[in-house]
């Protein structure tokens, strides 16, 4: 039997995966607080009972989702391996999730002017422990190994995360095809870049 906390933290769990649905689909500003409640099948006042404020709820949505990806994520973090290796293994654990949560990664740019104060802080803070400072810490890894030329880590971080980016865009999802293939394409490009050996020169 459902105790009243677990009824409850199963209610706000409900909440929050049908508003995952509608601000990934919607701009913030299209979506209410009655669209939200109809698609948690919950009244407004059961709404308002667990979130105080629309902005409550999707401050509470995206910090747990960061949170979960930044645990997600630390696990590349820590693996033993080359810095390629590692890489490696977060952006296919990244690639690996479901549409509506890479999704959800985006919406920290698209929507963090409507915040302001603590709460943009939080949102900008969220995001940059659950992704780019976990990439640059592999990248400093790298750097000091001598895996990767010696530069900032952390524009290169940011770089990298642009170019996983491009490959779940709906045109190289289709030419890419697959994780394999987007997985050879973002590291071919982050390690080996574009250039080739001219003919008769060594490589």
């Amino acid at each position: 039997m459902l105790t009243t906390q677990t009824r409850s933290e199963a209610t706000a769990a409900r909440i929050i995966a049908a508003a995952k649905s509608l601000f990934v689909a919607r701009n913030y500003s299209d979506v209410t607080t009655d669209m939200i409640a109809t698609a948690a099948e919950i009244t407004k006042g059961g709404l308002y009972h667990h979130f105080a404020s629309k902005e409550d709820l999707y401050l509470a949505m995206m910090l747990g989702d960061f949170e979960d990806k930044r645990r997600l994520f630390e696990q590349a973090v820590a693996k033993p391996g080359t810095c390629r290796d590692r890489l490696t293994q977060l952006t296919r654990d990244y690639l690996e999730l479901p549409h509506e949560e890479r999704e959800l990664t985006h919406l920290v740019r698209r929507d963090v002017n409507t915040f302001s104060g603590k709460e943009r802080d939080s949102l900008i803070s969220a995001y940059q422990k659950a992704l780019p400072a976990q990439i640059e810490t592999i990248i400093n890894d790298g750097i000091r190994d001598e895996e990767v030329a010696a530069c900032d880590a952390r524009i290169l971080a940011w770089s990298f995360v642009a170019l996983v980016e491009v490959v779940i865009g709906q045109y190289a999802e289709v030419t890419l095809e697959n994780t394999e293939a987007q997985l050879e394409h973002v590291l071919g490009l982050f390690f080996g870049g574009v250039s080739i050996t001219p003919k008769g020169e060594p490589a």
